[in-house]
């Protein structure tokens, strides 16, 4: 690799949703640009998601704003292989410059001269701009506390299919995010006994009088706040798109035969240890849930809108005895426990961007995405410019204002003073 074989404006790094967005605001802007995708368009979507798995926001809403999805009812929740092929379909119409099963290995600035050099899987690129587009999801994060038991089959949730996959016998889930409880729910209806570690949370409800909670969000400026509150960094959201849609309800769960525990805390001589917080941390998600419900009444009542009362939404059923008397120790052999599942979120894996745009532990420094090292930008990232940042609709909007950052630079390179001119 020692010649190159390309030399371009932009490299865009991901062919997923952050890809595909940049791509449009710079082909817009007529910017050249080539984005390279390791796999295939949306890869993540189809190889690190559960068979069942659905978009956790109606097709109304999780998508971009040039492509409906053409096939289903607006309140409808898309399947994990019908969102890739939206992105293989967005990236066809708007004729995105999309070379798939290309990997980037190393990114690095040129000395005494501008742009980057680019050493990938078929050759080299030199680039005036990289926008990283890898998104948030990563590096499947197993914790250290895994216990070594080889008697034990422990999968990340990013390899989790669906339940004939595991063996025999019952399952610890760790994590109640949006996956954790999905997989859980799942695995209980399947006939497998199920044990549900229950961490910090936020729960709102899938829909309340007659919106869901993705519009609610929205008019109540909620996925435009551009600062995460102190302790809610890495707070994960339950709800779900499964079956229609519907509210997570960590009470219910037990009353349908799932044991809820803390936090996993260690596990020591065969035992799983649980922080004594599981209550804590449901009555957390519920008031949570209830702010939203509040909110959503004030603001009916402000605007003066005709939405339907649903004081139905406000019943919560009696604590079960998992809440009452909670497990802080479990035997796993003796609780028939044959397989451990991790909901346990992703690492970034940015090794091959070898540029000074990181902090001392490894994390982007950025603003909005305009990263710290000139020419590197983000996109797709938690929290890049505000709450929605790493949802569809919220990526698209980052990428515009990356794709407007890169013209104006663009715009500074090629002046020419009196003397050129």
């Amino acid at each position: 690799m020692t010649t190159h074989t390309l030399d371009i404006d932009t490299l865009v790094v991901g062919a997923g949703q952050a890809g595909i967005a940049i791509s449009e605001h710079l082909t817009k802007l007529d910017i050249p640009h080539l984005i390279l995708e390791r796999n295939r368009i949306a890869e993540r979507w189809r190889s690190q998601r559960w068979d069942s798995l659905v978009a956790n926001g109606p097709v109304w809403h999780d998508r971009f704003p040039g492509l409906q999805f053409q096939d289903m009812a607006p309140d409808e929740f898309a399947a994990k292989e019908r969102v890739a092929d939206y992105f293989v379909e967005y990236a066809r119409k708007m004729n995105a410059p999309v070379r798939t099963g290309v990997e980037v290995t190393r990114v690095t600035r040129n000395r005494n001269r501008a742009g980057f050099t680019i050493e990938t899987s078929d050759g080299v690129i030199t680039a005036n701009h990289v926008v990283a587009a890898t998104g948030p999801f990563q590096q499947p994060l197993i914790p250290a506390i895994a216990p070594a038991d080889d008697s034990i089959l422990q999968i990340h949730s990013a390899e989790y299919r669906n339940p004939p996959q595991l063996p025999a016998g019952n399952v610890l889930v760790v994590g109640a995010g949006s996956s954790g409880v999905q997989i859980a729910d799942e695995l209980q209806r399947s006939g497998k006994q199920v044990y549900l570690s229950v961490g910090a949370h936020d729960r709102p409800p899938r829909a309340y009088r007659n919106r869901d909670f993705v519009w609610w969000l929205g008019v109540l400026g909620l996925w435009d706040a551009e600062e995460v509150s102190p302790g809610k960094e890495h707070v994960t959201i339950a709800v779900s798109g499964a079956r229609g849609g519907h509210t997570i309800d960590f009470r219910r769960l037990a009353q349908q035969g799932m044991t809820l525990v803390g936090l996993t805390k260690t596990f020591h001589n065969g035992r799983a240890i649980f922080a004594n917080n599981l209550c804590d941390n449901i009555r957390n998600g519920d008031e949570n849930y209830f702010s939203l419900l509040d909110a959503a009444d004030a603001y009916i009542e402000r605007n003066g809108l005709d939405l339907p009362p649903e004081p139905e939404a406000r019943i919560m059923l009696p604590d079960p005895q998992c809440m009452t008397n909670p497990l802080l120790e479990l035997d796993l052999k003796a609780a028939g426990i044959t397989s451990i599942i991790w909901a346990t979120g992703f690492s970034q894996d940015f090794s091959w961007l070898q540029v000074d745009a990181f902090d001392e532990q490894g994390k982007p420094r950025h603003q909005r995405g305009v990263s710290s090292e000139p020419g590197v930008y983000f996109v797709g990232l938690p929290w890049l410019s505000r709450r929605g940042s790493t949802f569809i609709w919220g990526v698209w909007h980052d990428a515009k204002h990356i794709a407007d950052h890169i013209e104006t630079q663009r715009k500074y390179a090629d002046y020419k003073d009196a003397a050129q001119r």
